[in-house]
């Protein structure tokens, strides 16, 4: 059984678990070791695996004014750790409430009465409670088995991080930011009718909001595309940005699907970028944009092949 519960209290036969705790953004290689390593333990001990996890992601709360940071926005992660196969995931609200409690409270009303955890699997630079005073010594101190995976972290300089992540996202690095990750960093979205530029330049194209979606490095992409209810990923040429040509107000993801002519609005779009091929550019003409656009196309298709 998998699900996803916003209440921290657990079904009686869910409890008694094993708990990895995390934010887990990205559900990077990392974190795939801490939830293997916590999986496989429930297995030795016939125990329930179970996921908690928080939303939003806390920085969200602490600085709401910084640019979109996530790789998962939430029904992303839910996916990526539904994935990792726990019988539970259980995101957490986190608000004021919850962030200003105390670290030994944090223990006993939410861990010890919620998930009655037999055993916690968290990485090193787990943190918790106001102030981040918790530790995973408190949770020892309260008598609760904890084993802290030591190259497993959120936002550190470990060679798996959520950090790391980011980094190469921004830098256009597709292929960099994937390996770390060990799965294929996507952007989803509906897609919305746009101001039909594209089909006038002869290259319709599915328009999407990049949400709370980290923005990568604005350019054009090789990309590949699936649209809900297919199983296809569609070979695709997107524009990230803001368009220098026309410059829309907020950066969108643009994505032209090749050999494609059906109107899918209000239907959900996967964008996967493979590899980045020029940064935006604004142009003497619109013939020259054309142009551009055919050669990105035509290079788009090269890769993608």
């Amino acid at each position: 059984m998998k699900l996803e519960n916003s209440s921290p209290s657990l079904p009686d036969d869910l409890k008694n678990c094993v708990l990895a705790i995390g934010n887990f953004d990205g559900v990077h290689r990392g974190h795939q070791t801490l939830l293997a390593a916590a999986r496989n333990f429930a297995l030795e001990k016939s125990l329930p695996l179970i996921v908690l996890t928080f939303e939003p992601h806390p920085r969200k709360l602490f600085r709401p004014d910084d640019p979109p940071f996530r790789i998962t926005p939430y029904d992303l992660k839910i996916d990526r750790l539904t994935l990792e196969n726990p019988d539970h995931v259980s995101a957490l609200n986190f608000d004021w409430d919850f962030a200003s409690q105390s670290a030994e409270d944090f223990v006993k009303n939410v861990l010890i009465a919620g998930f009655n955890p037999h055993h916690i699997f968290v990485g090193y630079d787990f943190r918790f409670g106001q102030l981040r005073k918790g530790s995973p010594d408190t949770l020892r101190e309260f008598g609760i088995e904890t084993t802290v995976l030591d190259k497993v972290c959120d936002d550190g300089d470990s060679a798996f991080s959520s950090s790391r992540v980011r980094q190469e996202l921004r830098h256009g690095n597709i292929a960099e930011a994937n390996e770390i990750l060990g799965w294929n960093w996507e952007i989803r979205g509906e897609v919305v009718k746009g101001d039909q530029r594209g089909r006038e330049l002869g290259f319709p194209t599915a328009n999407m909001s990049l949400g709370d979606c980290v923005h990568p490095a604005y350019g054009v992409y090789a990309a590949l595309a699936q649209i809900e209810g297919e199983d296809t990923w569609r070979p695709a040429a997107a524009n990230i940005g803001i368009r220098p040509m026309f410059e829309v107000k907020i950066a969108q993801a643009e994505t032209y699907i090749f050999d494609f002519a059906r109107e899918i609005y209000g239907k959900t779009l996967r964008l996967r970028p493979v590899q980045k091929l020029r940064g935006e550019a604004k142009f003497n003409s619109l013939e020259a944009l054309i142009e551009q656009m055919n050669k990105d196309c035509d290079q788009a298709r090269e890769i993608l092949n």
